[in-house]
Formats: structure tokens, C-alpha cells, sequence
């Protein structure tokens, strides 16, 4: 199962690019061939994209892929759940931060510390 950042990701670049080949997309991902063309087939098997020829190529074996509604508004929601969970990172990156600056300052201050 595609994970929300690889979700929200795909879903972006379609809607930004429905032409992106499947091979554009895993170098967009950072992920293999194999896995791009997994998370696509989930996802329309999902109903949140569609595939259909492009109409933009003479080549009938490039596909387009296209938005559908539900996928819109996962898109929103995947959206969400990615902000919250980055948003969690972050007060927990800032947490430890603090924590090492307490640390430094209260060694800073302590007698016998030699400074190199």
C-alpha cells in the first residue's frame, strides 16, 4: 500500500502532469519502475485516477492519467494527513532541539570544564 506521501505525491503530479509517463514518475518518486506502476494500478483500482490515451501523442500506447473526483478529494485529505504528521515531526524535532540546547548551555556552565 502506497504510503500518504507517495499518495499525495503521485496525485499532485497527475493533476500537474497528466501526460507524466510511468517512468517520469518513479524518477519524480524516487522509486523504482516496478513500484511506480503498483502505486498507479492501487490507485485506479481505487477509483482515484482514470487511465486513457493521450491525446496529446501520436502514440496510442502512451496513456494519460487523469484526476478523478474521489481522487481530488483524497488528494485534499491525504494532503491533510501528511501536513499533521510532518507538523508531529516537526514539534518533535523542535522538543529535541530545545532539549540539546539545555544540554550545551548546563555544560557550558559547569566548573571544571575544560575548554579545547
Amino acid at each position: 500500500m502506497p504510503t500518504d506521501e507517495i499518495r499525495y505525491q503521485i496525485l499532485k503530479a497527475i493533476e500537474e502532469n497528466p501526460s507524466m509517463s510511468q517512468r517520469e514518475l518513479a524518477a519524480y518518486l524516487g522509486v523504482s519502475l516496478g513500484k511506480a506502476n503498483y502505486c498507479l494500478k492501487k490507485l485506479v483500482n481505487e477509483n482515484l485516477i482514470q487511465v486513457g490515451n493521450s491525446r496529446s501523442s501520436p502514440n496510442k500506447r502512451e496513456y494519460a492519467y487523469l484526476l478523478t473526483p474521489s481522487g481530488a478529494k483524497e488528494k485534499a485529505m491525504v494532503a491533510m494527513r501528511f501536513l499533521r504528521g510532518k507538523m508531529d515531526e516537526y514539534k518533535d524535532l523542535k522538543k529535541e532541539i530545545e532539549r540539546l540546547h539545555r544540554e550545551i548551555e548546563q555544560s557550558a556552565i559547569l566548573p571544571g570544564r575544560q575548554d579545547t
